[in-house]
């Protein structure tokens, strides 16, 4: 008897890790272990360096802002993204409603994060 439906092409088998960022948590861990245990990790943040923000940008990170003034721009930059994913996901439909919400979750992790090490800091003084 001859079939009707062909069999389906067999999906190539993964296995579901990205090596790059098992490589990318290997390094941040060995860095956390090199850390001196009495002091606080936000505490021994110096300073930032002057970068650009991408290779033909004319933007870039200014050197010698403070660990906890860069973290406070991060936590607005993130609540910023939060926002648009916001607004995004209504828009969303099926696979991408759920692809922009796992983006939602973890920028809303992400700004915590910053947000807790920000609470643990003293206040940074405002220019009048």
């Amino acid at each position: 008897m001859k079939k009707l439906i062909p069999n389906q092409p067999k999906a190539p088998v993964r296995n579901g890790r990205n090596p790059e960022l098992d490589l990318a948590n290997k390094q941040i861990l060995q860095k956390l272990a090199l850390q001196p245990t009495d002091e606080p990790l936000a505490k021994s943040i110096k300073h930032t360096t002057g970068i650009p923000v991408s290779c033909d940008s004319l933007f870039a990170i200014r050197e010698g802002i403070s660990a906890e003034e860069a973290l406070l721009h991060v936590s607005l930059l993130l609540k910023n993204a939060e926002e648009v994913s916001d607004e995004i996901t209504e828009r969303g439909s099926g696979i991408e409603r759920g692809l922009i919400w796992s983006l939602v979750h973890s920028v809303e992790m992400a700004r915590a994060v910053v947000d807790a090490l920000l609470d643990g800091s003293p206040p940074i003084p405002t220019l009048k």
